[in-house]
């Protein structure tokens, strides 16, 4: 996480870039580098906070937070009208997440163990929720490619708001059945990963949080203003762009500390990040996108058909090579190989 402060630098560079109207691709990756530890700090401020609120609370501001990078790029481009974009960016954060992330956990930490064990309960329970959220995603998308406009009694967009409402109502459910009703399948105890002390005031950890959001705000702003004109120079898809660079530009830090938990065989917590992530963004992050879409233009969750292959694919790797509750080094490589001939196909776009 240190050696991500470093990357801070390009916050004023990237200010000075918008004032001065540099190369739309230059910005674009200026913006990025700018966000990739803001990102980080933003996830430090949160474990903080979580010594003062307790892990309960603690808990969900990690989930509300986690995301909350690429939430505030999507706001952008919605505003924009780069609806492509938006949707690209949260099959990509899915595919990214269960793919490279658990891939590359399942990795490195192979390299270090030889064989990592972790709860089958838990994995059980994600991944069928996870198979419940990606059925929500295909729905609205199959009626679009099977059924005629003609025949439908509504919209596309009452459908995915409709969608969009009912995912939302399961994530609150998921909450209260992880932190109350059922915690005692999630409370797994790892010898390295002990409660410690808060490093950081409560007054600091707020502030840090704020001033993170903000500047992330402002980066976001110049990130997404400057992807039209990036993809016509480098001759790039804005499938491309969403599907593969947002989603690995907002959560690089939470991937990083996957892969440093699973260096330390912590794989429980490796995984959670992983799966969890995948879950907010498609439970929470992707219902509240079409939410504020309402402000602007209401917005369709309706995914191309190599997408839901994609996110179909993707699930379906994650849950055969995590079902045993073991994991090793060439699994992970197995999971990296999908996700690279996933990138490769929107590459070509």
């Amino acid at each position: 996480m240190k050696i991500l402060n470093y990357l801070l630098i390009f916050v004023p560079i990237s200010i000075v870039g918008e004032l001065v109207h540099i190369s739309p691709t230059l910005m674009f990756l200026l913006s990025a580098l700018a966000i990739v530890p803001l990102a980080g700090l933003m996830g430090e401020a949160t474990e903080e906070l979580s010594f003062y609120t307790g892990p309960k609370v603690g808990g969900f501001l990690n989930a509300t937070f986690g995301n909350a990078t690429e939430l505030i790029i999507s706001f952008f481009a919605l505003k924009q009208g780069l609806f492509d974009v938006v949707k690209a960016s949260i099959a990509g954060s899915v595919i990214g997440n269960i793919l490279l992330v658990l891939g590359a956990s399942m990795f490195f930490g192979g390299l270090n163990h030889k064989t990592q064990k972790f709860s089958r309960k838990v994995v059980e329970v994600s991944s069928s929720m996870l198979i419940f959220a990606v059925i929500g995603l295909s729905v609205p998308a199959i009626f679009t490619h099977t059924i005629k406009t003609e025949l439908l009694n509504t919209t596309y967009e009452n459908l995915s708001i409709a969608v969009a409402i009912i995912m939302f109502a399961i994530y609150i459910l998921s909450l209260y059945f992880s932190f109350y009703t059922h915690k005692d399948i999630y409370s797994v105890e790892h010898e390295d990963d002990l409660p410690g002390e808060a490093k950081w005031s409560l007054k600091k950890a707020i502030f840090v949080l704020i001033a993170a959001t903000v500047i992330i705000a402002f980066e976001s702003e110049f990130l997404v203003g400057v992807v039209e004109p990036m993809t016509e120079n480098l001759g790039l898809s804005e499938f491309f762009v969403g599907i593969i660079l947002i989603p690995i530009i907002g959560n690089a830090a939470e991937h990083s500390t996957a892969v440093m938990m699973a260096l330390k065989n912590q794989m429980n917590v490796a995984i959670e990040i992983a799966i969890g992530s995948s879950l907010q963004i498609i439970l929470f992050v992707a219902p509240v996108l079409i939410f504020i879409s309402l402000l602007f233009k209401p917005m369709s969750i309706i995914f191309n058909e190599f997408e839901l292959i994609a996110l179909i694919v993707s699930v379906f790797i994650a849950n055969r090579v995590a079902s045993d509750g073991e994991s090793n080094w060439l699994e992970g490589v197995q999971l990296l190989a999908v996700y690279l001939i996933i990138a490769v196909s929107f590459l070509i776009l």
